[in-house]
């Protein structure tokens, strides 16, 4: 799994031949330095650089881009050398923006050889600077780490490499400068603006990322490109870059128009093999027309999902830098209130006033120049939901799209599911809500928390622990419906009986691998029987004996509904449970609890790691999802079926005429 760090903090390095990749918002000079304990660089040739690309060990890019790779073996850096510092800085030519504030935050990823990502860091919080050090590689104790740094200089490379101790640290920087400049015409500029010609255009992994327990990101697994962000045509676009960025202010550097540039980095221009939907021509100075299908991908799917993420990664991006320039607007003007009453006599009378005044008006100009950018961005989002949300297959569409009802069952497993819907509050006045997206076969299970919380202080007890078994029912139909006739089965613990109602339409349609189980009796075997399919899966998987398996033993993906949990369950079933969910996504058995945290308190931490390892989803909408980037408090709106529909109903109808046919 991939270490997000952030600021300061190290992560073990297992591999020592590895990538440096790199991706930023526009071109950029990338760099190494080798150090000893103690961080000082002995000379030049303890440098890698654009002029000078190779060191032992270390090899950098001869050009500025905006995307790079470093290529870097540990066992090759000199026994001197105990630390390998990764560079960026700007170029310094006419028309290149002179500080990191006014640019996408560069981020920063270690991987294998493989590509697949160790560690990460978006280096945040720069301004005024135009040289940073990105990560540090250092040896301790015989093993290497790596650690966050994202230290920067508005000196530029020569306070950089000055701070470091080379001696000539400000002639090398220019000597670097120089080497950058003769490579001009060798620099990867980034792709150009969307046409109807090229079908290119400009798009977080993810999740399910970043989707960790409290994440709503992309798959781990999955590092879909960008998708689109409105932006000038006169304005290049970046180059592919596979997390979002945060821009702390929507300032431009001196010399350089147009609008904050908010676009993915990462699309680029379908595959040959899979056309993609045309937009009509650009007009010069207008903003790009959305286009369904707009990212990477060798199918049209998997276009589809990397897009919607992409929109998710932007929206996360926009609005961060909205907040990151209200808040700065805000620090601005307490500054200059303190500094211009720092003196008592001005404190009173008309001098105070004038300064009061000017410092609000100040703060007025820069948040409502910050909050029209967002209005911009918001609404060519919004543009381009509209124009994906009646594109995407019926794994990915919400209920209410008319795709489900030209449904059949398909002959593949899908790419992804569609939980339900993401938005943050400054995307309400829009109606922009983005689809959360997971990637098929589950990873984790899932709890539908059917507990109070503040996004329901009206809503009765007793209505929120129906709505959750509802959630979980249209959940389990999404999970049936996608899944080809008999690769899917679900089983349902109901101690009680209490779920009768919100299981109608599963038993009515006769979709059920068993009638739901009653009872500690019924609790405890349908548990066992799950528990010995997954320790026989188990077996034979590791002893490479597949065929192995019992000839009555269902091979399907297995779900299995937990309803009021803890309920019927005693000790031994708990612990069975608690296996299931930690044991069970490997080899084809997941869960879904449908329970309130408090009622299971009782168990007290021996539940924790359950509810940790589980995805929580509400019944109703609530804040509680955070992305891994910047930290926003997501609201979750469950995909409800809308009232009064027998979408449901006709769904699976179909599932169980497929399953029928199939002899399941």
């Amino acid at each position: 799994m991939t270490a997000e760090l952030v600021r300061g903090q190290n992560h073990p390095l297992t591999q020592t031949r590895l990538e440096i990749r790199v991706s930023a918002g526009a071109p950029v000079v990338a760099g190494a330095t080798l150090s000893d304990d103690e961080g000082r660089v002995h000379g030049r040739d303890w440098v890698a650089h654009p002029g000078a690309p190779a060191l032992p060990g270390l090899e950098v890019p001869r050009q500025a881009a905006a995307d790079h790779r470093l290529a870097v073996d540990l066992d090759a850096v000199p026994e001197a050398a105990h630390r390998v510092s990764v560079l960026l800085a700007l170029p310094t030519g006419p028309g290149d923006p002179d500080r990191f504030g006014a640019v996408a935050a560069p981020f920063v990823a270690v991987t294998g050889l493989d590509g697949s990502e160790v560690a990460s860091y978006t280096i945040t919080d720069l301004d005024a600077e135009s040289a940073v050090v990105a990560l540090e590689l250092y040896r301790r104790q015989g093993a290497w780490k790596v650690r966050a740094v994202g230290q920067g200089y508005a000196g530029g490379l020569g306070a950089l490499l000055t701070d470091q101790g080379l001696p000539d640290a400000r002639a090398l920087a220019g000597e670097i400068g120089e080497a950058v400049a003769r490579g001009l015409a060798r620099t990867v500029a980034p792709p150009p603006p969307r046409t109807a010609a090229s079908g290119a255009s400009a798009m977080a992994d993810a999740t399910g990322a970043a989707s960790h327990a409290s994440s709503p990101g992309p798959h781990p697994s999955a590092s879909p490109p960008r998708s689109t962000q409105p932006q000038s045509p006169a304005e290049p676009q970046p180059s592919p870059a596979p997390r979002p960025a945060h821009e702390p202010q929507p300032a431009r550097p001196s010399g350089q128009t147009g609008p904050v540039n908010y676009t993915h980095p990462g699309r680029q221009a379908p595959a040959p093999s899979v056309p993609a939907l045309t937009a009509p021509p650009v007009e010069p100075g207008q903003p790009a027309v959305p286009v369904a299908g707009d990212a990477t991908g060798w199918s049209m799917d998997e276009r589809l999902y990397n897009q919607v993420w992409g929109m998710f990664e932007d929206l996360a991006r926009c609005v961060a830098a909205y907040r990151s320039a209200v808040d700065f607007a805000d620090s601005r003007m307490e500054q200059e209130l303190d500094e211009a009453l720092s003196d008592p006599r001005s404190r009173v009378g008309g001098k105070g006033d004038a300064a009061r005044e000017a410092a609000r008006a100040k703060h007025g100009q820069l948040v409502d120049r910050a909050r029209e950018v967002l209005d911009r961005d918001l609404a060519q989002l919004a543009a381009e939901s509209a124009v994906v949300e009646p594109a995407l297959p019926p794994a990915c569409a919400g209920w209410d799209n008319p795709v489900w009802h030209a449904y059949r069952s398909p002959m593949e497993i899908p790419m992804a599911l569609r939980l339900g819907d993401l938005q943050l509050p400054e995307s309400r006045g829009v109606g922009l809500r983005i689809p959360m997206l997971v990637r098929l076969p589950l990873e984790r299970g899932m709890w539908v928390d059917s507990g109070r919380s503040g996004a329901d202080a009206l809503t009765d007890s007793d209505e929120l622990r129906r709505r959750a078994m509802r959630s979980a029912v249209e959940l389990a139909a999404r999970l049936l419906a996608v899944y080809p006739a008999g690769e899917f089965a679900v089983h349902v613990i109901d101690p009680a009986g209490s779920a009768a109602g919100a299981l109608a339409p599963l038993v009515r349609a006769g979709v059920l691998a068993a009638p739901p189980a009653a009872g500690v009796a019924g609790v405890s075997e349908v548990l066992a029987r799950l528990t010995q399919r997954v320790d026989l899966v188990q077996m034979a998987v590791r002893g490479g004996a597949a065929d192995a398996l019992p000839s009555d033993l269902d091979t399907a993906e297995q779900l299995l509904i937990v309803n009021d949990f803890p309920h019927g369950f005693d000790d031994r079933a708990v612990t069975r449970l608690r296996y299931l969910a930690d044991e069970g996504p490997a080899v084809g058995v997941h869960l879904l609890m449908v329970a309130d945290r408090e009622d299971a308190a009782e168990y007290g931490p021996v539940l924790d790691p359950l509810w940790r390892a589980l995805l929580r989803l509400t019944p109703v909408p609530d804040d509680h999802l955070a992305d891994p980037w910047v930290g926003h408090a997501w609201t979750y709106e469950p995909p409800n079926v809308p009232p009064g529909s027998r979408i449901l109903e006709q769904v699976l109808e179909e599932v169980a005429r497929a399953r029928r046919e199939q002899g399941v």
